[in-house]
């Protein structure tokens, strides 16, 4: 028997978030309550693995309250004005990093908390992206440009950490992924 969803039922929903509970039937005809939640009027959520010409991978840090820690991420953001991921991912990068994508190409998609959340992450890698002027953030945004060499990557990022900073842990298989993605051409 193939697992089945029996039902989804809203629990509470704020601004930004829905808490669902989902009833589902297990391989062993089960009847299970699963709670989650989903993001209200998102289409999606993109991050971008961006490296410049000069050989370097820039990074943002930001402060992140549920965690209430900065947090050191790959540039990202939500599809809420119905775009196209691109065009998301293109935007995202311009206002957080202040650069520009030269290339910028489809490399995974996936969920981020399967177990917890309904998001799907769609990842972009910018090739020989460029500065193009100063970061153009939302107001509830305060995010400092990291930039790395890519020689010498993840030594360098795992320096960020301290007790006020977590590594987001995406960040080393974006990466090589990334890399063999960027080799393949």
């Amino acid at each position: 028997m193939k697992p089945e969803i029996i039902e989804t039922k809203t629990l509470w929903e704020g601004r930004f978030l829905r808490s669902i509970l989902i009833t589902y039937r297990n391989s062993r005809g089960e009847v299970i309550p699963w709670e989650a939640f989903q993001r209200i009027g998102v289409r999606g959520i993109v991050a971008v693995v961006p490296l410049t010409a000069e050989g370097e991978v820039l990074l943002i840090k930001q402060f992140r309250p549920p965690l209430g820690r900065y947090v050191v991420e790959f540039p990202a953001g939500l599809n809420d004005k119905d775009e196209p991921l691109e065009e998301v991912a293109r935007r995202e990068l311009l206002e957080e990093t202040g650069y520009r994508a030269g290339n910028l190409r489809e490399i995974a998609e996936g969920p981020l908390s399967s177990g917890a959340s309904s998001e799907i992450l769609t990842v972009y890698l910018a090739e020989d992206a460029v500065y193009a002027g100063r970061q153009r953030l939302d107001e509830v945004e305060e995010i400092e440009l990291i930039r790395l060499t890519i020689e010498g990557f993840h030594e360098q990022l795992a320096g960020l950490r301290d007790d006020e900073t977590y590594i987001d842990l995406k960040i080393p298989g974006l990466f090589e992924l990334a890399m063999r993605s960027k080799a393949l051409g």
